[in-house]
């Protein structure tokens, strides 16, 4: 049915499709500014379009053929249509497409098939928020098949736990069976409290390992309270372990959303993002008692089977879940800056001359699940000086040479831990008062001095297993040391112009508790 919308008029009569007759006496005392707009105040937005789309004429009506209408210089998107304006002279007129590429007007397009795009529209708005990245929608993606499989266990362990209390039995103690309950979750918040207090920087430098890794211990812990049925006697201790292990991974959870989230804004959209992951989390938690429901109902009608059932799906159900979340913190790519990341970003440039993208840095980084990732040569610390660890004679002469202008050193370090013995590493300290762009030029030294010790790595290697180092060695060393400080500083400014190009928050580089300890100079 043909409609129409008039826009707002200032005028007491009732409003025309002509404008405002130009000659017609304006009062003095009137406003310029709203003498402006009063002259579109009379304007009438005709919507005047048939069911399939085409464009017919407005109310008024003339002898005279009306000349073609003008196509303006724009359309207006929205998720479920576009429209385009016409303007015939004395009125406005649209067509509205909701294929999201040709006019209305285009009589190839069925009624069901234009239906069914439009459904998909307001479904796709329902989930996906405006302005978001490329890879949001593969994370929604992999977040459904986690979702769906993480709710369909927490049912099926929730009845076995049920089942083990003697809940539905003539002979279970309500009592007794609230009290262990009362007990399991005030131990699994108390855990969770503790957990959080030692593991809070670890959340942002090390985010997918840590979310992963509780990941796995949410799943583990959802065996154990299928454990339940099997030993009712144990049930307060297996309980309390499965509930601390819960705990945990809700507090990693809820601590590492809003850095995932934030990831896939375009725009300061935080809010919406965050609105749509509830939407998206309660409609395929939904799914998933869909699926426990009929993994009940199955059961119900094979109750031979049903002994030990639980542990027969478990094992698909855990591996299910376990590889929804891998692939979707695959597709997690952080913009902020840690210490790994800017070391691969620095090493790139050094190599490359370039600096990689979020997405690049993602792939190379990687999940790092147990934290054994691929040692390299020489590799660079964070932090301050250890008194367990050997510093050699020629790198020690750098340290006492620094001024009160040096927000940072770099020195040699041989670890002298259990699982790097008499390995070299190259240590980089911060002075308290530093900013973001000392510790960059910080670290883009020490890649420089690695790549120029790495060029002649085996003599260096002996060097350090000497006890004397010659003079040749000491000036060696500073040459190294002064080469890669004056290259740091030519080069800083262009890295850090390029890395906020690229996406990259440059403004901080998160840090770990060991290497957010700074130290201050002191001058005698």
């Amino acid at each position: 049915m043909p409609f129409s919308l008039h826009l707002p008029t200032n005028h007491p009569h009732p409003t025309s499709c002509h404008l405002p007759n130009p000659k017609q006496p304006t009062p003095i005392n009137q406003n310029p500014i709203f003498r402006r707009f009063s002259a579109f105040s009379s304007l009438r937005t005709s919507l005047d379009c048939v069911s399939d789309g085409r464009v017919e004429k407005g109310s008024s009506s003339s002898s005279s053929l009306p000349p073609p209408p003008i196509r303006l210089p724009f359309l207006v998107r929205t998720p479920a249509r576009v429209s385009r304006f016409f303007w015939t002279g004395n009125c406005l007129q649209v067509a509205v497409s909701v294929d999201g590429g040709r006019a209305a007007a285009a009589s190839g397009v069925d009624f069901d098939d234009r239906w069914l795009r439009a459904c998909g529209s307001v479904v796709w708005d329902f989930f996906i928020p405006r302005g978001v990245t490329g890879n949001y929608v593969e994370y929604v993606k992999w977040k459904l098949l986690h979702r769906v499989f993480s709710s369909a266990l927490q049912v099926l362990a929730t009845q076995a736990m049920f089942t083990a209390m003697g809940v539905g039995f003539s002979c279970s103690l309500p009592s007794a069976a609230a009290l262990n309950w009362v007990l399991k979750d005030g131990l699994g918040r108390l855990s969770r409290c503790i957990y959080t207090a030692s593991l809070a920087s670890a959340f942002d430098t090390n985010l997918k390992r840590v979310r992963f890794t509780t990941s796995v211990l949410f799943v583990a812990s959802i065996g154990l309270e299928l454990l339940t049925p099997a030993f009712p006697r144990c049930f307060l201790l297996l309980a309390t372990i499965a509930n601390i292990s819960k705990q945990i991974s809700l507090a990693c959870y809820l601590a590492t959303r809003s850095a995932v989230h934030q990831s896939f804004a375009i725009g300061d959209n935080l809010g919406e993002i965050s609105a749509k992951a509830q939407i998206q989390t309660v409609c395929f938690d939904i799914l998933g008692l869909m699926l426990a429901a009929l993994v009940n109902l199955w059961i119900e009608n094979h109750r031979r089977q049903q002994a030990g059932f639980h542990y027969f799906i478990y094992p698909f159900f855990a591996a299910m879940d376990l590889f929804g979340i891998y692939q979707g913190l695959k597709t997690v790519h952080l913009q902020t800056l840690t210490k790994d990341r800017l070391e691969i970003i620095l090493s790139t440039w050094i190599e490359c001359g370039y600096v990689p993208s979020p997405a690049e840095v993602s792939e190379k980084e990687g999940i790092n699940f147990l934290g054994v990732k691929g040692k390299c040569l020489w590799p660079i610390r964070i932090g301050c000086l250890n008194p367990k660890d050997q510093i050699p004679k020629w790198s020690m002469k750098t340290i006492q040479c620094i001024t009160d202008e040096d927000y940072y050193f770099v020195c040699v370090e041989i670890f002298e831990g259990l699982k790097r013995i008499g390995k070299p590493s190259i240590l980089l300290s911060i002075r308290e008062g530093a900013e973001a762009v000392h510790i960059i030029m910080g670290m883009l030294q020490a890649c420089y001095i690695r790549r120029a010790l790495l060029m002649n790595n085996t003599r260096w290697e002996i060097i350090i297993e000497e006890s004397h180092a010659s003079d040749s060695t000491m000036e060696d060393w500073f040459v190294i040391v002064e080469d890669a400080k004056k290259s740091a500083e030519r080069d800083t400014s262009n890295l850090i112009e390029q890395m906020v190009g690229k996406g990259w928050m440059a403004k901080n580089i998160l840090l770990s508790t060991q290497e957010q300890t700074r130290y201050s100079f002191i001058c005698d």
